[in-house]
């Protein structure tokens, strides 16, 4: 399976400096969270570990840096940045919501330990209840807020750092639940496409939409604007049949208005950067 050969590596290394460990564990009294539980076996993947021949975006949704696989049933939120660029993705379930986002690392391990803590420390400056978990891959934050529940996962791999929030109603991020266990698949076959390109440490990578993804947000956009048209043509309508008439002579009186012009045009759904698409 990708990605086991330099699991194996790595514990071999660890396995020749038992004195190293002993020596970390001394200093950090929590030192025991960023130990994997059990055996995984798959990824988060580099793209690296592909041979030419195997495609990964087959079967994942391409992204540019991240290439993410689809759970059924869910759909796809983008959310774009004032400038009009797609800053994050999100994949809507019914349990609640997964964001998977790459960032930029540098090649020793250890971002994520650091970004967890300032994570916490941030939750916890906002009155949220912030608790610390041993997952998968390592330390895991959870979170009670009053607009939802979050769980924060990250993974640490070679020049990048994958970050995984899962959001959801009260008690959605239970470690049992099954919100968690989807974005825990989710990234146990997660690709990352980290390229050659220099980033600052923590810098987000990229995100490219598929051009079916870029068409369809366009068509989104259009639909809103000419909605937002037809509400503020409603409100202006509805605003001047209001206003208060100066009496004018009977023969400078307007006709009065037909059946289908006093009828306001209809108000479209109202949108915003968040354009949820079905796929």
């Amino acid at each position: 399976m990708f990605g086991r050969r330099k699991k194996n590596e790595a514990d071999r290394s660890e396995a020749t400096e038992p004195a190293d460990l002993v020596d970390i564990e001394a200093q950090d009294e929590d030192a025991e969270l960023d130990a994997p539980v059990g055996t995984l076996d798959g990824g988060p993947y580099d793209a690296t570990d592909f041979a030419e021949d195997e495609e990964p975006a087959a079967t994942r949704l391409d992204l540019g840096s991240v290439l993410l696989p689809m759970p059924e049933g869910a759909q796809l939120q983008v959310e774009m940045s004032p400038e009009g660029a797609p800053q994050a993705v999100h994949l809507v379930t019914e349990h609640g919501r997964i964001t998977v986002s790459a960032y930029a690392a540098p090649k020793s391990p250890g971002q994520w330990r650091e970004v967890a803590s300032e994570l916490a420390e941030s939750l916890r400056a906002d009155n949220a209840e912030v608790s610390i978990e041993s997952g998968p891959w390592g330390r895991e934050v959870a979170a009670t807020t009053p607009n939802a529940d979050l769980r924060f996962i990250g993974v640490d791999g070679h020049r990048w750092m994958l970050r995984c929030v899962v959001a959801g109603p009260t008690g959605a991020v239970a470690a049992g639940g099954p919100l968690v266990a989807i974005a825990r698949a989710v990234l146990l076959d997660t690709v990352v496409n980290r390229g050659d390109e220099p980033h600052p440490v923590r810098t987000p990578l990229p995100v490219v939409l598929p051009q079916v993804l870029v068409e369809q947000l366009m068509a989104a956009h259009q639909q809103q604007l000419a909605a937002q048209q037809q509400a503020q043509l409603a409100a202006m309508d509805q605003a001047h049949q209001q206003s208060p008439q100066q009496p004018q002579p009977a023969a400078q009186q307007p006709a009065p208005p037909s059946p289908n012009g006093s009828e306001p045009p209809r108000r479209g759904e109202s949108g915003s950067a968040m354009q949820q698409l079905g796929l």
